[in-house]
């Protein structure tokens, strides 16, 4: 779970980190492509392979569909736009019964199978998810440290001036979320074969506003700051076990020292633990 959310988190850094745009709809990303493969290999028999790629080119689309609009807000307004998208996401997914399953979701998903390697022991989980989350990082990282990635860093800190040097602004912010997009298809894929069932309350709100506290707890425009962001808010519950508190207090505990730790950075160091890029 490190991993996969160190995956989450390097992909909504694209958007948040490099690109300065906040961006509340990174669960939605994760739930289609979570939905998409298991519906390619469920309902039409689609290979592990086929289906984890095309759900990526589905994410994608939709999500260059989404930036088309979203792009032309700037600040609170694009939060606004992408929180939109978010709850719409989830609604079809809860109320599109008849493909989704709803509340009931989809049990009996396919393990992965790559080749002639069955994934299905815990380590072999481990090694799959490390060996995405490595690949994701590493495209971000040559993307981050590119021409490309240059031009959306210029255009994250000073807008005009970028647009003055002639660079597009929108083509620009539209291809890092459309990207960013299609990476957190990825996430979904893997966690649908890991857990061999999905529902729509696993990519609710609550989930795209946990994946944005990896990135800004853990810190922001660089590839550090989401790793440390998921180790910290992954093994958090697990250190919560040994204080024994009880079943029904965890969650909201849980949920009150996330928003704690988020409040803190944003007031003492708003470019998280080890990030590069401070929100103002």
């Amino acid at each position: 779970m490190v991993c996969l959310y160190s995956l989450l988190g390097l992909t909504l850094n694209l958007i948040v980190g490099y690109g300065g745009m906040l961006s509340l709809c990174h669960g939605a990303f994760y739930g289609i492509g979570a939905y998409a493969s298991t519906l390619l290999m469920t309902n039409l028999g689609w290979p592990y392979v086929p289906s984890f790629l095309a759900s990526l080119v589905i994410c994608g689309v939709i999500a260059y569909l989404i930036a088309i609009p979203s792009i032309r807000f700037h600040g609170d307004f694009f939060v606004l736009a992408t929180l939109a998208f978010q709850f719409i996401a989830f609604a079809i997914l809860y109320n599109w019964t008849s493909l989704t399953r709803g509340a009931f979701g989809i049990s009996g998903i396919p393990r992965p199978f790559v080749g002639e390697w069955q994934v299905s022991s815990p380590w072999a989980f481990f090694a799959l998810a490390l060996i995405l989350a490595l690949l994701v990082g590493i495209l971000i990282w040559r993307l981050s440290h590119s021409p490309y990635g240059r031009a959306l860093q210029a255009i994250r800190d000073d807008e005009l001036a970028a647009e003055s040097l002639g660079k597009n602004v929108n083509r620009f912010k539209r291809s890092a979320f459309t990207l960013a997009g299609m990476l957190a298809a990825t996430a979904g894929v893997f966690f649908a074969g890991y857990t061999s069932y999905i529902d729509p309350t696993s990519f609710t709100l609550d989930e795209s506003v946990f994946i944005l506290c990896v990135v800004i707890i853990g810190g922001a425009g660089n590839l550090r700051g989401p790793i440390v962001g998921a180790v910290i808010l992954v093994l958090l519950p697990e250190l919560l076990r040994f204080l024994k508190i009880p079943d029904a207090v965890a969650p909201n505990a849980r949920q009150v020292i996330y928003g704690l730790l988020l409040v803190l950075m944003m007031r003492f160091r708003p470019q998280g633990i080890s990030g590069k890029y401070a929100f103002d």
